[in-house]
């Protein structure tokens, strides 16, 4: 068995959710880039690996180092369903042309790249009315590349909440005729609320809370264990939600407020942690999740330490994450049958 470990490059880091996951799949962290300062901590100690902070579009490819694998979690918002969805004439949509510009600056193509982004990824378009899959996959041949993407849930993969996302591997031609995506059949069953929040909290953490905006403290009480806001009566409703409320089918028939059970599997952990338009709130307590309860949701361990004054970004750097269970499987998957 080879004791090799791949050298990885990886993109647009964040706090290390991605990285984290390859890393303990064996791979060799030799470069980590994000544009977000105030991650360089939460990445350092956790990944124990340096993260250059700047904007990617001013680095200096022809100075990184060789890499084996590349992986890549470019910003998602340009191809967000929540967001505008204007794709690549969001400058932030381009950004995969940078990691291009970095095969190219390598003095080897490295062996593999993985990006991962939003299911609306698939079927956004690009500036000339082109599926951005298929312009990314034109692309990436011209470099000697074949791709293979996948839309996955991370529930079916031992994380516990469900969170859809497409991972598109790249790799080049000579090393494998078809990459085949890790099976959720491994995993027998999904992980519930009730069996998370069942685990004892670390008694020697301060647990952190970022607390309800007035607005929200005056409906939540009112939001039944797996209900919404439909729960609370019409006369507690704010102005802005009688309006939606008076004309549902106006406003396609937003679910607001969504308190999952502990019977149910968690929702997408989101960046903005919004009590309105994520599942952010306990299904018994009339509060958001902690920082280590939500954490927990995305798959990091009780050991992996958030840093910083901030908790409004903590919650941020939990959301805009890769899971690194997901990570883990997809890296140990990609390890197997391409190195």
């Amino acid at each position: 068995m080879s004791i090799y470990k791949p050298r990885l490059m990886g993109l647009f880091a964040g706090c290390g959710g991605f990285d984290l996951g390859f890393k303990n799949a064996g791979f060799k962290i030799v470069y980590a880039n994000d544009i977000e300062k105030t991650v360089r901590e939460t990445y350092e100690y956790n990944v124990r690996h340096k993260i250059h902070i700047e904007n990617f579009c001013n680095v200096d490819k022809s100075n990184l180092p060789s890499a084996d694998i590349v992986i890549a979690g470019v910003p998602c918002q340009p191809f967000s369903n929540a967001g505008k969805r204007d794709s690549t004439k969001n400058p932030d949509g381009n950004l995969f042309i940078q990691v291009l510009n970095t095969l190219t600056a390598q003095k080897n193509l490295p062996s593999v790249v993985v990006f991962e982004n939003v299911r609306g990824f698939l079927s956004s378009k690009d500036e000339n009315n082109t599926p951005i899959v298929e312009r990314f996959s034109f692309e990436m041949q011209k470099l000697g590349y074949k791709t293979k993407y996948q839309l996955l849930n991370a529930a079916d993969f031992g994380v516990p909440s469900n969170r859809y996302r497409v991972f598109i591997i790249c790799y080049l031609n000579k090393l494998l005729k078809d990459f085949n995506f890790p099976n959720p059949k491994l995993f027998e069953s999904k992980i519930t609320v009730g069996e998370v929040l069942s685990k004892e909290l670390p008694k020697d953490e301060e647990i952190e809370i970022w607390k309800l905006p007035p607005s929200s403290k005056k409906m939540v009480p009112f939001i039944r264990e797996g209900g919404s806001w439909k729960d609370v009566p019409y006369e507690h409703l704010s102005e802005r939600h009688r309006k939606i409320y008076k004309n549902m089918k106006k406003y396609r028939s937003p679910n607001f407020y969504r308190r999952f059970a502990r019977s149910e599997i968690m929702g997408t952990i989101t960046a903005t942690s919004s009590p309105e338009n994520s599942g952010i709130l306990h299904p018994i307590e009339d509060r958001r999740y902690s920082v280590r309860e939500i954490a927990r949701f995305q798959s990091f361990s009780d050991d992996f330490k958030f840093i910083g004054n901030s908790i409004p970004f903590k919650y941020k750097m939990i959301g805009n994450a890769v899971p690194p269970k997901l990570a883990f499987e997809i890296a140990t998957t990609i390890k197997t049958q391409l190195f």
